[in-house]
């Protein structure tokens, strides 16, 4: 399942999954994209369809190996990642080095199990309010869900995740 950042960071305001599902279609790929973060309707650690999330690796957009499945992200480590093995976006940079994303940090919304925040995650990821707050991870740590707390009005990195595997 691949995992590649929106290509352009956002505010907690913002229509992720219908991005991942657009941006996705137009790199041509043809498998459905979910906004990696949780969600009024959805934890986090169950948008990968259950089927999937213990045997198939987590790769970047070159099938780089970044998780070992996706069920290891929610571990209770953070989801903890070689940051040597770079992070796509749709259109091929590397967010890491990219000056597009200049504070490398992304949304996510969850616990490090993967389980919603609903005290931060942009009421729903529906205002980039500055009183409002937003659960992030700084990747630098090398951690998917390392628990730091954010203003809404930051603009940050938003991944996708290929929510089941088409052959």
């Amino acid at each position: 399942l691949h995992l590649v950042a929106l290509n352009f960071p956002f505010s907690g305001d913002m229509r992720a999954d219908f991005q991942c599902f657009q941006q996705a279609q137009r790199a041509g790929l043809t498998s459905t994209y979910r906004a990696f973060l949780s969600s009024h309707l959805q934890d986090l650690a169950t948008v990968v369809r259950k089927i999937d999330r213990s045997h198939l690796p987590i790769v970047n957009l070159k099938g780089e190996t970044l998780f070992s499945n996706w069920e290891s992200i929610f571990d209770g480590n953070g989801g903890q990642f070689n940051i040597h093995v770079p992070i796509y976006s749709f259109d091929g940079r590397n967010i890491m080095t990219d000056s597009s994303w200049p504070q490398k940090i992304m949304w996510h919304g969850s616990t490090a199990n993967g389980i919603r925040l609903v005290s931060n995650y942009c009421e729903a990821w529906h205002t980039a309010d500055m009183g409002a707050m937003g659960q992030a991870s700084p990747l630098t740590t090398g951690k998917l869900l390392d628990q730091k707390v954010y203003s809404c009005n930051n603009q940050f990195i938003v991944l996708c995740i290929e929510n089941s595997f088409v052959s």
